[in-house]
This record gives structure tokens, sequence and C-alpha cells, in this order.
């Protein structure tokens, strides 16, 4: 969890980040959202009546237009009113909008998907999140967030996914999923390298450490990523044949740790499985602003919503 404060040309004024919680009830979820906030305002020096609005990006699909968090699995939220919770705790204007959302905007309006005209992201991380910025605007439907490209079926009969479909991407392609995999092989002494640096011990297989057993001559391990990464350009290959975009932004822990390994094998993936007329006409690069995206983009878009009169304006106030 990332609060950061931003002036009105979008550069950062303080931040702070805090370790997100899984299965945290609704009143607690909303309530370390509240207080990351305060501790942040407190830092800049400044307080609610200063913001001229708060931009939050949340995992899961979203109601947009009520700001409510319909489900997000792996922190165990359900129909969530973080919007209006938020609101009513600060005492200013609220903007929702998916976490990926808002990092595929930040790139889209900052870092390295500026000239599109329709930008595709994928963030593989605990989950794989996706979201596409096309002319400007965030795809999105009627009531809620959309392109949950974590959950498009890839093996019909795979691996359960928390959701409770069987053979999402998400189940196959995660960090999880990669991490699962990897911790399976060092058990059976096929990673000595990994084994050495974390063990067998699920939560100590992080991205970077995956990274260094892979640098380390982990051939076993490279293989799990680049088979998770595979699966990975599939899911793009059919987004690309849906609405042919010509970026591709790849974000998130993984891709930070391993670029060159996630660019390779994800835009070979899926060059591999497009239409041949749709082959050559989209580029795949890593994001560019890195833990500041999602921050970043929910703020832009919280500037763009207030501008153009999507949500109540606030009371006059100051830059941030």
């Amino acid at each position: 969890m990332q609060a950061t404060i931003f002036d009105a040309d979008l550069r950062i004024c303080a931040s702070k980040r805090r370790r997100t919680q899984g299965g945290e009830g609704i009143k607690h979820g909303v309530d370390r959202i509240v207080r990351t906030m305060e501790t942040v305002l407190s830092a800049a020096d400044l307080t609610p009546d200063d913001l001229r609005g708060i931009g939050i990006g949340c995992p899961g699909p979203l109601d947009l237009d009520r700001g409510i968090v319909l489900e997000a699995p792996n922190l165990g939220w359900e129909n969530m009113p973080v919007a209006e919770s938020v609101r009513q705790s600060l005492g200013c204007p609220v903007v929702l909008l998916n976490d990926v959302d808002a990092g595929v905007y930040a790139e889209y309006r900052r870092g390295s998907a500026t000239s599109s005209r329709c930008t595709l992201g994928v963030f593989p991380g605990t989950g794989i999140g996706g979201g596409c910025v096309y002319e400007g605007k965030i795809l999105r439907g009627a009531l809620s967030s959309c392109m949950e490209i974590g959950h498009l079926q890839i093996l019909p009969d795979g691996p359960l996914c928390g959701c409770g479909q069987f053979g999402c991407l998400e189940a196959l392609a995660s960090r999880l999923a990669i991490s699962a995999a990897a911790a399976q092989a060092s058990y059976r002494g096929q990673a000595p390298n990994l084994r050495r640096l974390a063990g067998t011990k699920l939560s100590n297989i992080r991205s970077g450490v995956l990274a260094k057993a892979i640098r380390s001559g982990d051939t076993v391990i490279e293989d799990i990523v680049r088979s998770a990464a595979t699966y990975l350009g599939a899911a793009v290959a059919m987004l690309v044949n849906l609405i042919s975009p010509d970026t591709i932004v790849l974000g998130g822990g993984l891709v930070e740790a391993m670029p060159e390994l996630y660019l390779e094998s994800v835009s070979t993936s899926a060059r591999a499985r497009v239409l041949p007329s749709y082959r050559d006409s989209f580029r795949v690069v890593a994001a560019a602003l890195g833990d500041d995206a999602t921050s970043t983009g929910a703020a832009a878009w919280a500037q763009e919503a207030l501008e153009n009169a999507e949500v109540e304006l606030p009371k006059a106030g100051k830059s941030p």
C-alpha cells in the first residue's frame, strides 16, 4: 500500500508505503488506507483541506460509479465501499480505479507508452492484472472495471485459481504460481542455488530471489519462469487479436527483476499466436515508473476526472 501526495504538475511532494495485509475486513482495510493517507499528509505538513481530490487504485473488479471494490480475492475484500468511506473520513472527493488501470494510465501519461494510441498493460505479481488506455481514456465496462487478463482461461483443466475457476492465467503465470513450482524444485534438489537463497518456504521465494537463482545457474527455475511468461504471451496474443494495441507494457516485480527474460519470452509467445497481419503491429516494453506507477496514475486520473467534472468538485484548495 502506497500513499503519495502530488502537486498540480504531478510532482511528488511526499510518499509513504505500508505492507498490504490479506484477509482484512472492510473496516480494518479502510482504516489502514486512511491512516496511511493521514501519515503522508502529516509528513508533507498538509491537512485534508489542502487536497483537491484523491485517486485510489485498488485490485480486483470495481463498481466505478459507486466506488466499490466488488471482489479482491487475494486481499479477502468483497463489496468494499472504499471511495465513500475514505471521502467520509477525509472530507475530500475520491475517484476509485483499478490499480493496474492506474499503472497503465501513468505509463501512458508519463512513462514508456506516451506516444501510443492503444496501450495494453499486463502486470504479473501475486496475481496478474491488466489494463488498457485507448485514445487517452481508460477502457472500462458499463458499470465496472475490466481487462481482468489474469482470469482468462488458458487451460480448461488447469489448476484451481483464487477466483474459483480452473486454468486461469493467474493460476499458471503469477508470482505465486511460479514460486510454488520453484519451491517444489528446491525441495526436490533441482534448484540448489534457490535452496541456498530461500530454502523451500513459499513466502521467501520473491521475484528478486528467483532472478538471483537463475543468474547463479538454476536452469530449472529459468524454465519455470519462461513457461509462465509463455502463458502470459498466449494471453497477450488473445488481446492483440481483439483490440490490436500498438504498445504492450509489462510491469510488476517479476518483470523488474527479469526484464530481458520477460520481454523476450512474452513477445515471442505473443507473435507466434496472433494473426500474421498483427505480428509486427505492436511493441513490447517494460514499464518505466516502477513503484510510483499506480499512485501516479491514480492521481493523474483523479485530476482528469475533476477537471472534467466527473465527480463532485471539491471546495477551494491548494495545489496538491
